[in-house]
Parts: structure tokens; C-alpha cells; sequence
């Protein structure tokens, strides 16, 4: 089945706004965070307009609805992700459901000596809460290279990294090199070393079903706003026996069986975790957005985006003093393109595009150990979704090509 991409992108009103003197915007920063539906916003205005209220607090009406609306998100998404809502903790993205693993699982069942696999591919959000934990209870940090011959991790050093490990981190695709890691086998190899699994699917679920269940992991984390749903709220996907393992991160209201003066028992489920005022219209948002999604053909999509970041690169690496990051020839990973040209600093070169109505991402990206590991300490990146065109991409190898010419020496 092929996308309607124009219908699609009216489904997006930023998309037809100007920017830079009266262009039209060409929005390529989608890996850091994707543009809202109309259908997303209006889900959000409708609780705040007709449902308003705090939820699991009262029996009034507007309680009720929006209790009754905050929990059907979480059946949504939970149907979305191939999983019950039992093992479904609602948190504000993918960085809070890793420190989630790190506090709540790992500071309780870890201890001294105890070895944590990471690798050099990771986002921030999934390298700083482990070093954190190893300096307050002296866990060991195995830490599996990139192969930068051939943009990806190091099996063989990842199989040996293995013995006596207890919990396994790994992105599932790489926000700076698009490439997609091979979570079957690494959690395959991980369960028979006797290790728990963490994927950060922060780069995966915005162009594939993340079927929880079925990918057999341990904890899987995930962002909303990367996948047409509004920020600050994501969830962390759990196995029942990790939940039940796994000890309060935050405590407060809502989290609790019962309270004393001496005492306190906590509530059992994703409830537990959940504790305060939760982010309600977010909730809502995020489970509009999977309703949104679910009406497309994500085959279609992954292949429509995976599409334009091949076409990207390739036309990329004929740009005299352009270096492209990453294996764009394989069908996995996703509409991510990095590149650095030898001579235009990276902040300038984003600035021109910008200039010419472009909207794309520089720095290190949160992955500063990755770039490192490259050589270098930014690149420019542009990253696709399902609703940029063919056209757009042209536009933006042209225009690109045209900044080169003028500034590139």
C-alpha cells in the first residue's frame, strides 16, 4: 500500500506556515521531535475545554471523564505496543522510563560488583543515569564499541561482554546514524547469559510497531513526541516480573495503598510509579496519536521514510567535502541522514539551510561518546517522517548544494 503523503500533510497544520522571509517551511528535524495532527491537538483542546479535572480523586462528572479518558489511553497504547495496560507505566519520555530502570529496578536489585552492558552508541539519557548508579553503589560498566568501518556495534565484543552480566542497555536505532541495531539477537544472547534487557525504542517506534511481547525485552522505553503525540509524555513498557521487582522512583500522591505517620504501602502496578498529578491532556494526546498511526500502513511508512534518507545520503556523499555518517543501504534503521562538510562549521551550515527555510538539527545530538568515537564533535543532521516528500528532499540536496558552492571554499 503507498502513503498519500499530500493528504497526510494536511493533516499537519504547522506544515503549511512560512518561515525565513516568506518560504515555506521544510521541517527535517523529526528525530528530535515530529509535528502534531490536527487530531492530536483537538484531543488535547477537548479534555481542557469539556473534561478538565485531576483523575483516580473524586466520583464528580468532570473526575470521572477524565479518569474514565486517562486510563483508555493507557488501554490504547498498551494495544499499540503489544501489551496489557498492567505493564504500561505512563512517564514524561523515554529519559524518565531509563532513569525509571535505573532507580527503580536496578538501584534495588544491583549491588557492588554487578555489571551493567552499555554501548557506544547510546544516547545520554542511557550512558549518565548508570554512571550515576556505579558511583553511588559500585556497579561495573561494560561498554561495547562501534564498529565505525561499518557503522555498527561490535558483536563479537558484545557476546564477550556478556558473562556475569546482569542488565543489558541498547538503542534500537541510533539517532545519529539511523542505523538499526539487531535487537532480536542481542536480547537472544542476553536471556541465555542470564541478563535482563532495556531497549531504548525512542528512534523505532515513530515508523514501526513496537510489539512488546513479541520482541521479548525486559523494559522498553519510548517518547511520544517523536511518534505525532505532544511532549512530555512517554511510557516504559515492563514485564510483570520486573515490575514487581522494582521499587518506587517517586512517591507521593496516587502511588499508595496507605499512608500512616510510621508507615507507608505502595500500590501495586504501573499505579506505583505514577505518583502526583499525572500529565492527563498528554495522555490523551499520545493515545490520539497511536489512533492516528494506526490508520496508516507503518510498512508504508518505514519505507517511505527509510526512502528518503537513502536518496538523502546517496545524493549527499557527491557534495564536494560532505562526509556521511552511516549505512543507508540496508532496508533497517530509520529517516536519519548525519553529515559533516571539511570546511563549513556545522552551526553555520545549519544556518544557511535554515536561511533558505530547512530545518535541521546540529551539535552531538546526546551522543557525544558516539561522535567520539568518529572523531568528531557535531554533525548536521536531517531527519525524515512520513510526512516529507520526495520533493522536499530534493529541494533540500539543491539548496545544500547551492550553500556548498557559495561558502565551501
Amino acid at each position: 500500500m503507498s502513503l498519500d503523503i499530500e493528504s497526510i500533510r494536511a493533516d499537519f497544520p504547522i506544515l503549511s506556515r512560512k518561515v525565513a522571509g516568506g518560504k515555506d517551511l521544510v521541517y527535517l528535524d523529526n528525530a528530535a521531535t515530529t509535528q502534531k495532527p490536527q487530531v492530536v491537538i483537538d484531543a488535547m483542546t477537548r479534555y481542557y475545554e469539556q473534561s478538565n479535572a485531576n483523575v483516580h480523586r473524586a466520583v464528580h462528572t468532570l473526575a470521572a471523564e477524565a479518569t474514565e479518558q486517562y486510563e483508555a489511553a493507557r488501554d490504547t497504547l498498551a494495544s499499540w505496543f503489544g501489551t496489557t495496560r498492567d505493564n504500561l507505566i505512563f512517564t514524561s519520555g523515554t529519559t524518565e522510563a531509563i532513569n525509571l530502570v535505573a532507580w527503580g529496578w536496578a538501584r534495588s536489585n544491583l549491588g557492588a560488583g554487578d555489571a551493567v552492558v552499555i554501548t557506544e552508541m547510546e544516547h545520554h539519557a542511557d550512558i549518565v543515569p548508570w554512571q550515576l548508579l556505579a558511583e553511588e553503589k559500585g556497579i561495573e560498566i561494560r561498554v561495547v564499541p562501534i564498529d565505525t568501518d561499518q557503522d555498527t556495534l561490535d558483536m563479537e565484543i558484545f557476546s564477550a561482554s556478556l558473562s556475569g552480566a546482569k542488565l543489558v542497555c541498547v538503542v534500537h536505532t541510533s539517532n545519529v546514524l539511523g542505523v538499526a541495531n539487531p535487537v532480536a539477537d542481542i536480547i537472544s544472547q542476553s536471556h541465555a547469559a542470564g541478563a535482563k534487557v532495556l531497549i531504548d525504542a525512542a528512534q523505532a517506534a515513530p515508523h514501526e510497531r513496537i510489539d512488546f511481547e513479541g520482541m521479548g525485552a525486559d523494559f522498553v522505553a519510548i517518547s511520544g513526541h517523536k511518534m505525532c503525540g505532544p511532549t512530555g509524555i512517554g511510557c516504559l513498557l515492563a514485564t510483570t516480573g520486573c515490575i514487581e521487582e522494582m521499587e518506587p522512583f517517586m512517591s507521593g500522591g496516587d502511588m499508595i495503598e496507605t499512608v500512616t505517620m510510621e508507615k507507608s504501602t505502595f500500590a501495586s502496578g504501573p499505579q506505583k510509579f505514577e505518583a502526583g498529578t499525572p500529565k492527563i491532556a498528554e495522555a490523551i494526546g499520545f493515545a490520539a496519536a497511536a489512533d492516528y498511526l494506526s490508520k496508516l500502513d507503518m510498512e508504508a511508512v518505514h519505507r517511505h521514510i527509510r526512502g528518503l534518507a537513502t536518496y538523502t545520503a546517496n545524493e549527499l556523499k557527491s557534495v564536494h567535502g560532505i562526509t556521511v555518517y552511516g549505512d543507508h543501504s540496508v532496508a533497517d534503521g530509520s529517516g536519519v541522514v548525519s553529515f559533516l562538510h571539511d570546511t563549513i562549521h556545522a552551526e553555520d551550515l545549519a544556518r544557511f539551510m535554515d536561511a533558505g527555510g530547512f530545518a535541521m538539527r546540529t551539535g552531538h545530538h546526546c551522543a557525544q561518546p558516539l561522535l567520539d568515537a568518529y572523531g568528531v564533535t557535531s554533525t548536521n543532521r536531517v531527519s525524515f517522517y512520513l510526512y516529507n516528500t520526495q520533493q522536499e528532499a530534493s529541494a533540500f540536496v539543491e539548496h545544500l548544494r547551492y550553500i556548498v558552492d557559495k561558502f565551501g571554499g
